[in-house]
């Protein structure tokens, strides 16, 4: 549950994420923006969502968080990571879909929040689950293997070290960002715009005088 701090953070504070960018689809197919404007906030919010997180990564590694409980918090991230970069390609493809599904619904139903605590409790539960069915979230990864790196620089050896690589994080990203943008492009924006977009694709003209 305490994952779900992040995207409260951003929904309240009116930042931008690529994933929940990925509702813009649903303007692009009632042609209100075009595909380069898409693919322009898409590409420009992924690397500065990349940016920020990999710059998180390296304040955390700095603070010596990692190094808490006798270096047990150091061992648990790579053992996550090391799981991350050897995911499968379509394993990780679809958890991909099945991460964004959850992270868009939350955004699309914060919206219908008129408080903070109305947003915070439409967005804790989707993210929760997520988190909880061991789905893939590109920009969470985008913290969670660079840290495990960082922390492999710092010494740290053994068999879940040796499995986080610079390779597998990119092997990451380059599955698991496609696999988030047909979870909340397809499933959630264009399925939400067929449902409620259809009804005034020829809305009645006004009487005339």
């Amino acid at each position: 549950m305490a994952f779900s701090v992040g995207l409260i953070l951003l929904i309240v504070a009116g930042a931008e994420l690529f994933t929940g960018n990925n509702l813009l689809a649903m303007a692009w197919a009632d042609g209100k923006i075009s595909t380069m404007e898409v693919l322009r906030n898409w590409i420009g919010v992924c690397v500065a969502n990349f940016i920020g997180a990999a710059g998180l990564a390296l304040l955390v590694f700095l603070s010596r968080h990692p190094e808490m409980n006798n270096g047990a918090v150091a061992e648990q991230y790579l053992k996550i990571a090391a799981v991350k970069c050897a995911l499968p390609f379509w394993t990780a493809f679809f958890r991909g879909i099945l991460c964004n599904i959850l992270v868009c619904m939350a955004v699309w139903m914060a919206l219908a929040g008129r408080s903070v605590i109305d947003k915070a409790v439409a967005i804790v539960f989707p993210i929760a689950t997520f988190v909880a069915a061991g789905f893939e979230h590109s920009i969470a990864n985008m913290y969670l293997i660079p840290l495990p790196l960082l922390i492999k620089m710092g010494g740290h050896t053994g068999a879940n070290a040796d499995a986080v690589t610079l390779t597998g994080l990119l092997h990451n990203l380059a599955v698991v960002i496609p696999g988030n943008i047909v979870g909340g492009s397809v499933l959630v924006g264009l399925v939400y715009h067929i449902i409620y977009g259809r009804g005034q694709a020829n809305p009645t003209p006004p009487p005339s005088r």
